[in-house]
C-alpha cells in the first residue's frame, strides 16, 4: 500500500477515492477504521471515511490519529489528510487541530494547505479561496448551518485554528513548475513555516503541486490535490499499471433519493428534480422533533410511490434552517435529520431498496454508519466527484451515491439513474 488517506467526512473520502482511481491507484474506502481484517495485497490506496467534520474537535484529533495508525501499521508510505474544497470548518477547527496532530504523529515538519479543486470551480489565488467567481466568504458557504464560512484566507484560517506557523507559495512560483515549488518549500523551512498554503488555478497546477509534493510525508486539501500524487510513485516504479478494470455491477431493484444538504446546489437539485415530476416529501425537523411525524411514515409515503426514485428531503431555504435551529438548537436540528434520514435508509434497504442516492456529507454519514458496509467499492462517475459505489462486506449490496451537498449538475437526481446498467 503507497498512500494512505483520512477524509473528515464519507463524501470527501468517495471524491478522493475517485480522484485515486481514475489516476490509475488501486482504491478502497473504508467507512471508518476497519474492525475486521482487510486484504490490501492488490490495493495502492486506502481512504478512511471518518465523521469528523463537525465533532469537538479533540473527538476529531483522536478518530484521526486512530485512522493514522491503521495506515501506518498497513504500510502506506505517504498519508493525505481529505478535507472539504471549502475548508468547511469552525473558528476552533478541525481542520487546524487535526493537521497539527498528524505532523507531530508522523514527526514531520512541513505539510500544505491546498483545497483546490478547479473542476468544481474552488480555486485559490493569493491564499484566498473562491468558490466560482466568488470569495468563499461571499459564496452561499456563509450561510452554511454547521460551518459557516465567513473568511475567505485560508492563511488566516489555518493560523486561527492552529499553533502551526503558516506560509504562502504564490501562483507565479507554482507557474514556474515543480522545481520552483519544491524550492519554495525548502525556504520556508528555513524560515520555520510549518504549514504552506498553495495557490491553484487549474488541474495543471494541482499536478505541479503534487510533484512537488512528492517527498512531503504528510499533504492536505481537497481530492485535487491527489491529482498529481499517483505520477511520483509511478516515476519511482512502485506504481504500476492495474490492468483490466473491475466491471461495475449494480444491483438491479427499487431506488430512492435522500437529502439532508441545505446547500445552494442541493436546493437547486430538488426543484430540478421536482419541476421534472419526481415525487417529493419534505420533512420539518420541528414537526418530527414533536413526534408528528415518524419514520414509519415516511417510509409508507416511499413505498407507495411507482416513479424509478422518489425523494425525501430536509433540505431549506437559510431562513427555515434558522428559524429550526432557533427552536430546537443548532446540534439538535442537524442531528435530529441526520438520524431520521438514517432510519429510513435502514427501512428502505429492509424493503428491498437497493439504489441509493444520498445528498449531503452529513447526511451521508449518517446514513452509510447506519447501513454499516465494511469498504466501498468505487464506480463509474456522475459528475465531478461524485461517483457510485457499491457496499462491500454484505449479503445484499447497495448502489450508493454519497453527494457532497455543493457536488453536481442541477440535473444530478435525474441523470444520475441513466448510468447504471
Amino acid at each position: 500500500m503507497l498512500l494512505g488517506a483520512i477524509a473528515d467526512d464519507l463524501t470527501g473520502a468517495t471524491d478522493l477515492a475517485l480522484m485515486l482511481s481514475r489516476e490509475g491507484m488501486r482504491t478502497i474506502q473504508t467507512i471508518g477504521v476497519p474492525k475486521t481484517d482487510l486484504d490490501l495485497s492488490d490495493v495502492d490506496a486506502v481512504v478512511v471515511a471518518l465523521k469528523s467534520r463537525t465533532n469537538p474537535a479533540a473527538e476529531a484529533v483522536a478518530m484521526s490519529l486512530e485512522a493514522l495508525s491503521f495506515l501506518q501499521t498497513a504500510g502506506a508510505k505517504q498519508f493525505l489528510f481529505k478535507y472539504c474544497s471549502t475548508f468547511d470548518s469552525s473558528p476552533a477547527g478541525n481542520i487546524g487541530p487535526v493537521t497539527e496532530a498528524l505532523m507531530q504523529a508522523l514527526h514531520t515538519d512541513l505539510t500544505i494547505v491546498c483545497p483546490a479543486f478547479p473542476a468544481n470551480g474552488r480555486t485559490i489565488y493569493k491564499g484566498h479561496l473562491f468558490v466560482g467567481d466568488q470569495l468563499l466568504s461571499d459564496s452561499p458557504m456563509r450561510n452554511h448551518p454547521l460551518t459557516p464560512m465567513t473568511d475567505s484566507s485560508l492563511v488566516r484560517l489555518m493560523a486561527g485554528q492552529s499553533q502551526l506557523k503558516v506560509g504562502l507559495v504564490t501562483r507565479e512560483t507554482v507557474g514556474q513548475g515543480a522545481t520552483a515549488v519544491a524550492e519554495a518549500f525548502d525556504a520556508a523551512r528555513s524560515k520555520g513555516e510549518e504549514a504552506l498554503v498553495v495557490d491553484a488555478l487549474t488541474d495543471a497546477d494541482l499536478r505541479v503541486i503534487g510533484e512537488a509534493a512528492g517527498g512531503l510525508t504528510l499533504i492536505t486539501g481537497g481530492s485535487g490535490i491527489a491529482l498529481g500524487l499517483p505520477a511520483n510513485f509511478r516515476r519511482t516504479g512502485l506504481l504500476h499499471p492495474a490492468g483490466d478494470q473491475v466491471a461495475f455491477a449494480a444491483p438491479s431493484g427499487r431506488s430512492m433519493i435522500l437529502a439532508g444538504s441545505c446547500s445552494e446546489a442541493t436546493r437547486g437539485q430538488i426543484r430540478t428534480a421536482i419541476d421534472a415530476g419526481v415525487p417529493t416529501l419534505k420533512l420539518d425537523p420541528i414537526v418530527i422533533a414533536e413526534g408528528r411525524f415518524p419514520v414509519e411514515d415516511a417510509l409508507s409515503w416511499a413505498l407507495n410511490q411507482s416513479a424509478r426514485a422518489p425523494l425525501i428531503y430536509s433540505s431549506a431555504e437559510p431562513d427555515e434552517v434558522k428559524a429550526a435551529q432557533s427552536a430546537l438548537g443548532r446540534e439538535r436540528a442537524g442531528s435530529l435529520i441526520e438520524h431520521f434520514l438514517a432510519e429510513i435508509a435502514l427501512g428502505l434497504r429492509a424493503a428491498g431498496v437497493n439504489r441509493l442516492i444520498v445528498a449531503g456529507g452529513e447526511t451521508s454519514g449518517a446514513v452509510v454508519g447506519a447501513l454499516a458496509p465494511d469498504a466501498l467499492f468505487i464506480g463509474p462517475e456522475i459528475d465531478p466527484g461524485v461517483p457510485w459505489t457499491l457496499t462491500l462486506g454484505q449479503t445484499e449490496p447497495m448502489a450508493l451515491a454519497l453527494k457532497s451537498g455543493n457536488f453536481g449538475a442541477p440535473d444530478f437526481f435525474l441523470k444520475a439513474w441513466d448510468i447504471l446498467p
